[in-house]
C-alpha cells in the first residue's frame, strides 16, 4: 500500500458520515442534487484569514490570487475578508468586478495580456502589474488614446527563486516579469511619461512549507525592492511581495510555520530602507487560504478487481480535479487525503484499493494503492484539498462529462 497526505485538521465525523461545515456529506449532496460535488467550507478560510491576520504585522494587506479559485459566491466572501484581488486574465478582471471588489483594489499580472484586456483595466482603473516593456508601451499608448493615465506597477523577475518551492516564478530566465536589472530603469520611464506609478510586484515562487525559506525571500524581495526605487527615482506606493505559502498536501508534509514567517517579516519592515518609509506592503495569497476548505465529494459506481488489484470506479475523475490525479505538476505521482465519506473514522481502512475516474485513460487515477474501509457502488468518495486549483483547473470538457456542481458552506 501506498501512503497518503494528512486529512487537514477542519475536518470530522459523527455517525460514520464526514461532515463538512457541520453538514453530512450526503446531506450536501442531497442538496446539490449529484456528484461529483465540490464543497468549500467558508469557516475554513475564515479560520486561515484570521490566522494570517494575527500572525503578520497589521501593515500588510492581504490579497486574495483568484485564480486558486474563482467561483461566484466564494468571491464574494473573499471581498469582505480579504484587501485586495490579484487577477491574471482579462475574465478575472471581470470576475472580481463583478464580485464587488472595488477597481483601486484589484491588479492585474500575467503575460501575454492582449490589447483589449490592457483597455478593461485601464478604462476601470485596475492596476495592471507590467510583464515586459513592450506591454509597457502598449498600456501607454492606450491610456494615451483613452484619454486615461493608466495605474502601472512593474512585475520583477527577480535575482533569486524561492527555496524550496513547488514552482518557480523567478531567478534566471522567465516568462514572468522583467528582469531585475532593467526594472528599475522601465519604472523611472514610466513615473516620466505620467502613468500613476503603484508600485513593484516580486513573487519568487509558490506552495513551499519552509518558513525559513520564505522569511529569506521576503527579506530579498524587501531589499530588491529598495533597490529598484533608487534606481527609479521615487518611492513605490505598493510593494506586493508575491506569496509562496504552501498546503500540506503529501505524507510528512507539516503546514507552514506562519507565526515565524510573520515575526520576521515584522523585523524586516522595522528595518527596512529609507526610500520605503512610506511603502505599503501585501502578500497574496490562493491555495493557503481556501485549498484546505475544499472536499471532493465523487460516488463509486462500480468496483471491479484485474490481476489481483481492486479498483474502485467513480463518476469524477481528473476532469474536475487534475492535481490529485498527479497530472498538474506533480513530478512523482503521490496521493492526496482521501476517504470513503460514509464510513469515516468507525470502519477499519484495511483494504488496499485504486481509485479511478470515469475516463477512458490510465491517467485518470484519483488514488493510488490506498488503505480504504470497503467500499463499494453508491458509497462516496471525499478527496481532500480540493479547495484551490480544482474545478477551474481542470479539463472539463474532456470527453465531454458534465461539469461538476460546486457550494459554498458556511
Amino acid at each position: 500500500m501506498k501512503p497518503m497526505g494528512p486529512i487537514p485538521p477542519f475536518f470530522s465525523g459523527e455517525d460514520g458520515m464526514l461532515l463538512i461545515g457541520g453538514c453530512g456529506a450526503a446531506s450536501l449532496i442531497d442538496e446539490a442534487g449529484d456528484t461529483p460535488l465540490f464543497v468549500y467550507d467558508l469557516n475554513v478560510m475564515k479560520a486561515q484569514v484570521a490566522r494570517f491576520r494575527a500572525a503578520v504585522p497589521a501593515s500588510v494587506s492581504l490579497h486574495y490570487a483568484i485564480k486558486a479559485n474563482p467561483y461566484g459566491p466564494l468571491l464574494r466572501q473573499m471581498v469582505r475578508l480579504t484587501d485586495g484581488f490579484d487577477v491574471a486574465s482579462g475574465g478575472e478582471v471581470e470576475m472580481a468586478l463583478a464580485a464587488g471588489m472595488p477597481a483601486e483594489r484589484i491588479s492585474f499580472a500575467g503575460p501575454g495580456k492582449r490589447d483589449d484586456e490592457l483597455k478593461l483595466a485601464i478604462m476601470a482603473g485596475v492596476t495592471l502589474n507590467l510583464e515586459s516593456e513592450g506591454e509597457a508601451d502598449r498600456a501607454l499608448a492606450i491610456g494615451d488614446k483613452l484619454g486615461k493615465r493608466p495605474r502601472l506597477a512593474v512585475r520583477v523577475n527577480p535575482d533569486f527563486d524561492l527555496r524550496g518551492s513547488g514552482m518557480r516564478m523567478g531567478g534566471g530566465s522567465k516568462p514572468f516579469g522583467i528582469d531585475a536589472d532593467r526594472a528599475g530603469t522601465l519604472a523611472r520611464n514610466l513615473i516620466q511619461e505620467g502613468a500613476q506609478w503603484r508600485g513593484f510586484h516580486i513573487f519568487a515562487g509558490s506552495q513551499t512549507l519552509d518558513a525559513e525559506a520564505l522569511i529569506e525571500t521576503q527579506r530579498a524581495t524587501v531589499g530588491l525592492a529598495a533597490r529598484l526605487s533608487e534606481e527609479a527615482g521615487a518611492a513605490p506606493p505598493l510593494v506586493n511581495l508575491g506569496g509562496g505559502f504552501g498546503i500540506p498536501y503529501f505524507p510528512g508534509d507539516r503546514a507552514v510555520d506562519v507565526e515565524k514567517v510573520g515575526a520576521a517579516l515584522s523585523e524586516t519592515l522595522e528595518n527596512r530602507p529609507p526610500i520605503l518609509k512610506d511603502t505599503e506592503f501585501a502578500i497574496e495569497l490562493g491555495r493557503w487560504l481556501v485549498g484546505e476548505s475544499g472536499v471532493y465529494l465523487t460516488r463509486i459506481v462500480d468496483r471491479k478487481v484485474s490481476q489481483g488489484e481492486t479498483y474502485l470506479v467513480v463518476d469524477g475523475g481528473l476532469h474536475h480535479q487534475l492535481a490529485a490525479s498527479g497530472n498538474f505538476g506533480m513530478v512523482i505521482r503521490r496521493n492526496y487525503p482521501v476517504a470513503i465519506a460514509n464510513k469515516f473514522g468507525i470502519d477499519p481502512a484495511e483494504e488496499p484499493v485504486s481509485v479511478v475516474g470515469c475516463l477512458c485513460t490510465p491517467l485518470d487515477r484519483l488514488a493510488e494503492k490506498v488503505a480504504l474501509p470497503e467500499a463499494g457502488p453508491g458509497d462516496i468518495v471525499a478527496i481532500f484539498l480540493a479547495g484551490a486549483y480544482g474545478a477551474s483547473a481542470s479539463p472539463s470538457a474532456f470527453l465531454g462529462h458534465k461539469p461538476p456542481l460546486e457550494m459554498l458552506v458556511e
